[in-house]
Order: structure tokens, then sequence, then C-alpha cells
């Protein structure tokens, strides 16, 4: 590998401090998850309330991780990664404290400004990358990598949660403090081993155009989490979603006449942008929609209704297991073939393999072995969208709106999977038997899982050839002395 010099270079430890981000990211995904039933016990609550933590934390994230990109853009990546970290530190120390269920609430809902890390750490490795000339390929690579940390995470938090919590003698405070001392750890961290990115200035914040944007998400966004839980025929939640979406009509017109808007329409226009953020959407339906019906399936016993795999908890945790394995690989896969596969054939590859695993599901469910083959093909392709897709949409976005970017990638993902969360809960009640969701139900999750991930293959047909290629390197003589030349 030809040496590149220090200043141009992305800097591996750079990568490593921000892989390091994405374990304890990917442990805050996992380790809650496992214990959930222990937590509503603590907390005196039942395990349906559970879904309320869930909710409020997938909103508090929509609302909040565009604003905070921006504010990267605006003021520096590297500061705003920071001052989401110390909230997310704070609200984890809150958890382990908290002793009843609205100050658990909250604080698990603050908790969730951790899903701005991954658009945060995108940019400033693509920001530290623009002058090599590779900084597309290169971020592509080092997303690959932060998604193999983000899902070794998710594991070991899944694994570590059930083993602390029996170490610990099953007290929750104790076992509740592991995953807050790991968000602290990262502090030093993020303040002594990442450097900062160079925003733009003369930026703006755009405080009315991020309030429309907030107030439509929150109405739809609200409105999807009481359809799961009031239901299709209840009206309430079917005006919030339609008032949320007409909200979408002024935030266009007021961020249009802007110079520095919120969200620039007019760079998500663009055939090498929409592509993406249409896919992280559609994407999102399957890899946050789709795992509760495929866990339910392994555990509906196939003697009493004829389908499904009978699998115990430690059946279904082996199921997920494989799932999370496969995540990883395609995100290795993702960064190993990042300079050798033009990077809109390895986004189209991507989500044709999440759309053949889960339209296989149709044909092969009957076994284990089955549903794990169908799996593995899905979660191969998932793996490489999830860190392909923000480091595409950074490739696309002009400098000054890479963090806003990719964060709309992650913000998209959530809202399809909230839509098809509400719609999947509803599909798999329609004639349930007895405790279990009818086989007509999981079916139609699977085809639509496989429907839209093959809509985002020919949606990303559309993206031009040479998108997401490396760029020239960025002339900085007008912005920064020049620095000494190398050693050759």
């Amino acid at each position: 590998m030809r040496a590149t010099s220090l200043r141009t270079a992305i800097p591996v430890a750079l990568v490593g401090w921000l892989v390091c981000v994405e374990l304890v990211s990917g442990v805050l995904q996992g380790y809650y998850v496992t214990i959930s039933t222990e937590i509503a016990r603590h907390l005196d609550v039942v395990d349906a309330d559970l879904n309320w933590f869930e909710a409020a934390q997938l909103l508090l994230s929509a609302l909040a991780v565009p604003v905070l990109a921006k504010l990267g853009d605006m003021h520096g990546h590297r500061k705003v990664l920071l001052g989401s970290t110390v909230v997310v530190a704070g609200a984890s120390w809150w958890m382990a404290f908290a002793g009843d269920f609205w100050s658990y609430l909250i604080a698990f809902a603050l908790q969730g400004v951790y899903a701005v890390w991954l658009p945060l750490e995108i940019a400033l490795i693509f920001d530290r990358g623009r002058r090599t000339g590779r900084a597309a390929s290169e971020t592509r690579r080092a997303a690959g990598l932060l998604v193999v940390g983000l899902e070794t995470g998710a594991i070991l938090g899944a694994l570590g949660a059930a083993r602390a919590y029996a170490g610990f003698g099953e007290a929750m405070v104790p076992t509740l403090l592991v995953p807050a001392v790991l968000v602290t750890l990262l502090l030093p961290a993020i303040w002594f081993g990442v450097p900062e990115s160079e925003p733009l200035p003369g930026r703006s914040l755009d405080a009315v155009g991020f309030s429309l944007l907030a107030l439509s998400l929150l109405t739809v966004t609200s409105g999807l989490t009481f359809l799961r839980l009031m239901g299709p025929g209840s009206v309430v939640p079917w005006l919030l979603v339609a008032v949320g979406v007409l909200l979408v009509l002024p935030f266009g017109r007021w961020v249009l006449g802007r110079p520095d808007p919120a969200i620039d329409l007019r760079v998500l226009r663009r055939p090498e942008m929409w592509p993406v953020q249409l896919t992280a959407g559609l994407v999102g339906v399957s890899l946050l929609g789709a795992q509760t019906p495929l866990a339910t399936y392994a555990g509906t016993d196939p003697d009493a209704v004829g389908y499904g795999l009978g699998l115990d908890a430690g059946g279904r945790s082996i199921v997920i297991g494989v799932y999370l394995l496969s995540l990883i690989v395609g995100a290795i896969l993702l960064a190993a073939l990042s300079r050798r596969i033009a990077p809109r054939v390895l986004l189209i590859a991507a989500a044709l393999l999440v759309g053949v695993g889960y339209l296989a599901l149709v044909a092969l469910h009957d076994s284990l072995v089955e549903v794990l083959a169908c799996l593995v093909v899905a979660g191969i392709g998932c793996g490489a969208l999830v860190g392909a897709m923000p480091a595409a949409a950074a490739a696309a976005a002009p400098r000054g709106q890479t963090g806003v970017a990719t964060a709309l990638t992650n913000t998209t993902k959530t809202i399809g999977g909230s839509f098809a969360s509400s719609l999947f809960a509803i599909v798999l009640a329609t004639g349930a038997i007895g405790t279990a969701a009818s086989i007509g139900g999981y079916v139609t999750v699977w085809i639509v899982c496989g429907a839209t991930a093959l809509v985002a293959a020919v949606a990303l047909v559309a993206v031009p050839r040479l998108a997401f290629a490396d760029p020239e390197p960025v002339a900085e003589a007008a912005e920064e002395p020049p620095a000494p030349s190398p050693a050759r």
C-alpha cells in the first residue's frame, strides 16, 4: 500500500477511535432490549409500556439529528459529536438511577441522541479525506468498518446485558451502570483522538425551517406510533399523519426561498442524491420494521398452527445473532470492495440482495436452515447499505452540507422503519390465530420488505454512472497556509 502524507491521508487512528464510538453505539442498541422484561419489573410497569420507550427515543432522534448535523456543518462535527456524547452519557447515568416510568422515559428518549453519531463520523472522515482525491472511496471503506463496530457492539450488548444482570445478583442499578460507564469513557477518546473538521464560515441555522421540519416529523412519527398502539380503526393516527405530510408544503416553500436553508431541497432533488435518500427510507422498512415479525415467527409453534420454527429464547437469539453477523459480513464486503467496484453498482447489488433475501422467505420458511439462508442474503445487503448510504450522501453533498446529507439518511430510515412497524403490527393482527399472527400476515411482511428493496434498486439505476466517484483534490491555498512538502 502506497504511503500518503500525514496532511492528506485519512488517519487510521481517526477511524479507529470512531469505530470505538460505534462499538458503544451498538452496545446501547443491544443492551437494553435483552433485559427489557427485567427493566419493566424494575419500573413496576407492564411489558406493553416498553413500547413507549422505543417510540419516544425514535421520535426525539428524528427531531434532533438533522439539527445537530447542521450545527456540525456550521461549527465543526467534532464539537457536536462531543456535545452529543455528553448528553448520551448523562441520559445513561440518569437511566441507571431512574426508578419510575416517566423519569426513565425522558432519559431513554434523550439517549436517542446517539443516532447522530454515525452521520457526524461520516462527515468527519469525508472532511479529512477531501484533499486526497479519494475521499469518496475511503469514506465508504471507513463506513464499512464503522458498521462492523456498530453490529459487533450490538452483539456484545445483547450478550453482555444478561451476564451483567446475573453477575450483579439481578440488581438493576449496577447492571444499567455498565453502558453509562462505556459512554462516559468515549469523552476522553473523542477529545484527544478525533480532530475537528473545517466548517464553512458564514452559515446560519434557519430556525424557522427546522421548526417546520420538526413539526412535520413530530406529527408524522406520532401518528405512526399511535397507529401501532391504537389500531387502524382510530381516526387520530391518520389525522396526525395527514397533517404531518401537509406541513411539508410550507416547509418546502420556506427553504426554497432561503440562501442557507435547513435542508437544501435543490441538493435533494439531484439525481445522485434523491435515490440515496429514498433507498434509506425503503431499506428502513426491512432493517427496522421486520425484526420483531422475524422473532415472533421464529418463536411460533408449528405443531399448534402449522407454521413457524418453534424456537425458544435461546434459539431465537441464534437467529438474531446470525442475522447480525451477516450485517457485519456485508459491512466488511463494503470496506473491501469500495475501491474495486463502482459505488453505484455496489448500492444496486446490495439493494437486490435485500430484496432477493426477503422474497425468498415467501417460499423458504419451513425450516431453520431455509430461514437462516434467506436472512443471511438479506443481511449482507443490509450491512453494506447501512454504511454505503451515508457515505454516498456525503459524496453527493456540496461542501458544508455533508453532515445534514448524511443525517437525512438516518431520518428517512427511521421514518421508513416507523411506518413499516405500524403497518406490520396491523397486518400481523389481521387473521391472527389466538396469540399467533397469521401466516398470511408474515408472507405480506416479507413481500413488502422484498418489494421495497427492489424499488430501491430500481431507483438507484437513476443515479448517474460516475456519481459518488472520487473527486479531484480540493485546493486549499486560499483557506490555509500551505503545509511543508512531504519527504520523498
